[in-house]
């Protein structure tokens, strides 16, 4: 037997007309002498067989059987084409079809000879010469085997190099199986992993005339064709695995991180469920991470030290909630509210605005030195307070601000601005005058200019109210009652705000009836700013019958009764600071005499 190695063998065998059934008969018993003494298998010596005439047939492919006992029992089953001689045809079909690894020839790489058998009786009717040529430079080892009417230069162009060795004429069929022999021992020749030191280091493949090295599943060789080397099956990033891929001897296994498993399809990972397990005792919810778990409270609670339960949270204090009367915490929400009398806008946090309809309202603030810069601001935020209560537009509130001292200045007119951020922002731009205090120049400027329609208030037959509000920090250099009387004459309803040092008599006076609900009074600016939280100034106008509509969402005895009600809280809140107020103006006037006398004297 030949052990030289593992082979690829392919028949290819002329069954034309010329050939007799005799004939074919003898070529039927070379084929399977040859097969006969050949180690087949597998991973052995492989063989197929095509017989060609005008046209090629697939008897049976390298593939198709490793037993010489299937492929005796296919050769002995030919039926002969019995037609023309189309060598080159068949010479085609082996290099494109039976030489492919689709057809079960191993793939070059592996260095398994591939041997093309080719047995004719005549002269080709195709050209051979350029397929041979593709066939061999393809790596096909070509023998010739003519038979008595073969042409020899047709079998030469067909042949392998050196042709001494591939090309063979056999005088008779009768001779063929004689000849069988012969072209055994040119298959076999010498097994030289037998003969010579191969090196290498696995496993060593014989093949006529040489060798080759091979290496054990999950190994490849190097490039010294003799060392092999663990394959990593992981390198070339195709595993698939979503977390990590172990190789392991030319395969692969995946696996997950630290918290997750491996699903069936042995690729990807989910996290372990912690707290499917049942043991976590959150109070509310428990969140699963990949290293175990934790405890989550619902909205509106929060996590208690032990990390398991929980406990509601007070949002009213821990968060920016907007309300702007009052906020009541709820389990795990809040809600706002309103003053008695007063409803929750659709906002869910502002208050409805009584007595916020038509009406011209000038604003007439002191700007004196005894004021001092950083109270001024808080009088500005004092009049933006104001202004909130305020539904500004230009068919609804109209706002004016006049700032004085030793002279008086309009900061803006009551037709300068028709929105409450257009005047919020002006009055945080208003520059601090200081010098001294004229109030009755003041009043003088509100009734000759501010209320006046060249600035923007409506005639008085529209019956809009005008409304105006004085505040003052000190007693007033100059004479108030004259242009008090005259503003209240001319159908102004005067308000009068003092803090400090302001003196009771003159905000009286500027007051309009009931005079009590009409002034109030701050020791300092601080107190005076928290008023307007409690003291929420409302104005109630009179129904109106002219051509502006009073659209008022609150009657105006609620108003009033609420009105009542603020002034009479806001009485008991001041009255120590009144009391505490005069007894300072009296000790402040008996130093100012005391200046003057000392003066004099020097």
């Amino acid at each position: 037997k030949c052990r030289t190695g593992p082979l690829d063998i392919v028949f290819v065998i002329d069954s034309s007309r010329s050939v007799r059934p005799f004939e074919f008969e003898t070529m039927r018993r070379f084929m399977m002498d040859i097969i006969g003494n050949l180690d087949v298998g597998p991973n052995a010596t492989r063989v197929g067989v095509i017989q060609y005439s005008s046209q090629v047939q697939n008897i049976f492919s390298l593939k198709t059987f490793f037993t010489r006992a299937d492929m005796e029992k296919a050769i002995n089953s030919i039926i002969p084409l019995a037609q023309g001689t189309m060598t080159g045809l068949a010479i085609q079909y082996a290099m494109n079809v039976a030489f492919t690894t689709q057809e079960g020839a191993r793939p070059l790489h592996k260095k398994i000879p591939r041997i093309a058998i080719i047995v004719t009786d005549g002269r080709p009717q195709d050209r051979v010469t350029e397929v041979a040529t593709q066939a061999r430079n393809a790596g096909i080892e070509i023998y010739a085997v003519g038979i008595q009417r073969a042409d020899m230069n047709s079998l030469r162009a067909m042949a392998s190099p050196p042709l001494e060795e591939h090309v063979f004429l056999v005088e008779s069929f009768e001779l063929i199986q004689q000849f069988g022999k012969q072209f055994q021992d040119k298959l076999c020749g010498v097994d030289m992993c037998v003969e010579q030191e191969h090196g290498c280091q696995h496993s060593c493949v014989s093949t006529p005339g040489s060798f080759y090295c091979e290496c054990n599943p999950g190994y490849r060789l190097n490039v010294d064709g003799k060392t092999c080397s663990p394959i990593d099956a992981c390198a070339d990033g195709r595993h698939g695995c979503q977390h990590q891929c172990v190789s392991a001897r030319g395969s692969y296994s995946c696996r997950c991180h630290v918290g997750y498993y491996l699903n069936q399809d042995k690729r990807s990972c989910t996290m372990i469920n912690y707290c499917s397990f049942g043991n976590h005792s959150c109070q509310h919810e428990c969140v699963s991470i990949p290293n175990g778990h934790y405890c989550r409270c619902r909205s509106g609670f929060t996590l208690q030290p032990d990390s398991r339960s929980c406990r509601a949270t007070d949002l009213c204090n821990g968060v920016d909630h907007g309300c702007e009367f009052k906020c009541m915490s709820m389990e795990g929400s809040y809600r706002c509210v309103c003053p008695e009398g007063q409803q929750l806008q659709a906002d869910g946090k502002t208050c409805s605005k009584c007595g916020a309809g038509h009406v011209d309202l000038v604003m007439v603030i002191d700007g004196s030195k005894s004021v001092r810069p950083q109270n001024f601001e808080l009088v500005k935020q004092f009049v933006n307070r104001i202004v909130d209560l305020l539904e500004v537009s230009p068919h609804g509130t109209r706002v004016g601000l006049v700032q004085y001292s030793s002279r008086v200045r309009t900061e803006f007119p009551l037709n300068k601005y028709h929105s409450a951020d257009e005047i919020k922002k002006a009055v945080m731009e208003v520059e601090y005058m200081e010098k001294g205090t004229m109030t009755g120049l003041a009043l003088k400027h509100m009734v000759e200019h501010s209320f006046s329609e060249l600035e923007g208030a409506r005639p008085l037959s529209h019956n809009v109210p005008r409304i105006g509000l004085v505040f003052t920090d000190g007693r007033s250099q100059d004479d108030i009652s004259e242009w008090a009387r005259r503003a209240k004459e001319s159908g102004i309803v005067m308000f009068a705000v003092g803090v400090g040092k302001a003196v009771e008599e003159e905000l009286r006076a500027i007051a309009s009836d009931p005079v009590e609900q009409h002034f109030s009074y701050s020791a300092d600016f601080t107190t005076m700013t928290h008023l307007v939280e409690n003291f929420k100034l409302n104005i109630c106008p009179e129904e109106g019958k002219g051509e502006t509509e009073i659209r008022s969402p609150c009657e105006c005895e609620a108003l009033v009764q609420f009105q009542t009600n603020t002034v009479a809280i806001l009485q008991s809140l001041t009255e120590k600071n009144i009391l505490w107020a005069r007894s300072l103006a009296q000790m402040t006037a008996r130093l100012e005499d005391l200046e003057k006398q000392i003066a004099n004297k020097k």
